[in-house]
């Protein structure tokens, strides 16, 4: 029970019912608490809700139940780093490693949970950062005859506006006079301009600080201050520090890396695939710290058949991502596309497993529902194909025979052993089901016996076989009406069938003995327990018209005369009265 559970858990999960595959989960572990396989089941389900606290109670009880277990340890770092626990994400990654030093879901949650540490870690201070701050910048802006009159150009300000909400904004706009002459103001330094030749010189001289001078110095330096303005309309563009030649040109080189991008995609839509790969190829050569060109290209060999180069591609964006942190949605395109490859060249069923691991890998970089149904459809197909290499008809009837063998020996589960494994060999042979069938009837599992011999009819609707079947476990189950009906069903294919005819004749009996009232009341109480469970006796109760019929027959003769010409009325009175509940006199 708790197997089936957690298969129910498995299949809710695969379909993205991640609510629903936690509460399968839970039921598993009702049933097995010290199964460490379920707790970490629903570990996974819980953090695919973004219930990271529950994720991590349960990877650590899977971390306690099983330490030696690796999986566990990638729960429990998976949970810590939804949760924002970047330190203990790495420690708990660590320590999985040691269990496993060659895990690579454990080396890739590690590398992660590095990159998201570094991440986490405050900036660098910035130095301009306490001289931009508060409403203090303002007033020594308006305070100095220098900067205030640059409080009314609304560029201006809205420069001063962007610089205080993020002072490495400076960086934007040093290039502007009148932000350096603000940047004098405030770190209280008097950066005077000169004309020198062809060549604009700024040279800073440190002054002291204005609120620091006494009354009568600071009106004479606004004055000298007002008279530079008066003899200058523009003061000059101070020189400031440019990029290095090495990285100008590696701006120009990334630059050209992009236009090589471009055109590689235009030609992969006009299908001019060799074109585009030459495109992504030098893009690549010019940059190689934007694994977006891999990927592409990696897409045009997907699409020109070229598997092997794909995966290739793939492989060597996903390493040179993880070194240089790359966002998990690139990594986990990457991946997807070489399962893709990986499927694209399976021939059997094993090679599905492969391609099936790589969209695992994926989904644990970026849950992407086209990653999610391409691992669905690799795991369909790889089923279908483990069908077709497992079938073989001959050895199907091997192993029927060695069922029935068993079953003359009165030794039912063997025989439903060998049943199942003819049917494995064999899914479209009635006779294996039928067999089956009746060894399950004899084993009182009536639900699966019902099973195997409707699969029996739906495979073979004219083996009578299969009606004789069913027929058999519905009077088992004193569902006689509905015996009745299934022996009729298959005598329209068999009409002389004796094991169908003396199944018409046992139904007979039994509702015949009810329409009679020769009925125990031991039996009676149970047939009517067991109808009133019956949906379609309960509808045939529930039925206004059907309860009025009820009446009439009890209290008016003369009407009750009428339904009785009313072959769907009589037709569910026979069912009333076959359940046992209610008899003709």
């Amino acid at each position: 029970m708790a197997n089936e559970a957690k298969a129910k858990g498995n299949a809710a999960f695969s379909s993205g019912d991640y609510s629903a595959a936690v509460r399968h989960f839970s039921d598993a572990i009702a049933l097995a608490p010290d199964n460490h396989v379920l707790y970490s089941n629903r570990s996974a389900a819980y953090a695919s809700l973004h219930d990271y606290s529950n994720a991590l109670s349960d990877a650590q009880k899977t971390v306690d139940l099983k330490p030696d277990w690796p999986k566990g340890y990638s729960r429990l770092g998976a949970a810590h780093l939804g949760l924002g626990h970047h330190h203990d994400a790495v420690s708990a990654y660590r320590k999985g490693l040691e269990v496993d030093p060659n895990n690579d879901a454990l080396k890739s949650g590690l590398a992660d949970a590095q990159a998201a540490a570094a991440r986490a870690r405050p900036p660098t201070a910035n130095p301009f950062g306490e001289a931009f701050s508060g409403p203090e910048m303002w007033a020594r802006l308006t305070a100095d005859p220098g900067t205030r009159a640059y409080l009314q150009q609304p560029d201006f300000v809205k420069m001063m506006q962007d610089i205080q909400k993020d002072p490495n904004n400076l960086n934007l706009y040093l290039k502007d006079p009148r932000v350096m002459q603000a940047i004098g103001v405030l770190l209280n330094v008097k950066i005077q301009t000169r004309d020198d030749g062809d060549e604009n010189m700024a040279e800073a001289e440190a002054t002291p600080s204005a609120s620091s001078q006494p009354p009568q110095a600071q009106a004479q330096e606004r004055k000298r201050g007002a008279t530079a303005a008066e003899e200058t309309s523009k003061p000059a563009e101070p020189e400031m520090a440019d990029f290095t030649e090495e990285e100008k040109e590696k701006k120009e080189r990334k630059s050209f890396a992009q236009k090589e991008k471009e055109a590689g995609n235009a030609a992969y839509k006009k299908k001019q695939f060799e074109i585009a790969i030459e495109h992504y190829s030098k893009a690549m050569e010019l940059d190689d710290e934007d694994i977006s060109y891999l990927t592409n290209r990696a897409a045009v060999y997907l699409e020109m058949a070229k598997y092997e180069e794909c995966i290739k591609d793939c492989d060597k964006a996903v390493e040179r991502g993880r070194e240089l942190r790359s966002d998990f949605k690139m990594i986990a395109r990457a991946l997807t596309r070489k399962g893709t490859a990986l499927a694209k060249i399976a021939k059997c069923s094993k090679d599905f497993e492969p391609a099936i691991e790589t969209f695992q890998k994926a989904l644990t970089e970026h849950r992407n529902p086209d990653t999610l149904k391409k691992l669905n459809d690799a795991e369909k197909a790889k089923k279908e194909l483990e069908q077709q290499e497992y079938f073989d008809p001959k050895l199907a009837d091997e192993e029927r025979e060695k069922g029935n063998e068993f079953f003359k020996q009165q030794k039912y589960p063997e025989a439903v052993k060998h049943y199942t494994e003819a049917i494995k060999r064999n899914p479209k042979d009635p006779k294996s089901y039928s067999n089956r069938a009746a060894c399950y009837t004899k084993l009182g599992a009536m639900p699966e016996g019902l099973k195997d011999a409707e699969k029996c009819i739906e495979l073979d609707p004219t083996f009578s076989k299969g009606y004789n079947r069913k027929g058999a476990v519905q009077f088992f189950m004193k569902e006689y009406e509905k015996a009745l009906e299934t022996y009729k069903e298959g005598l329209k294919h068999d009409p002389n069938n004796q094991e169908l005819l003396d199944g018409v004749r046992r139904c007979v009996e039994q509702i015949n003995k009810a329409s009679r009232g020769d009925l125990s009341p031991e039996e009676l109480k149970e047939r009517q327990a067991k109808a009133m469970q019956d949906p379609e006796i309960q509808n045939i109760l529930q039925d206004p018209v059907m309860r009025q019929v009820l009446v009439d027959f009890q209290e008016n003769p003369k009407a009750a005369q009428e339904h009785t010409k009313n072959p769907m009325v009589m037709n569910k009175i026979q069912k009333l009265i076959s359940a046992g509940i209610v008899q003709m006199r």
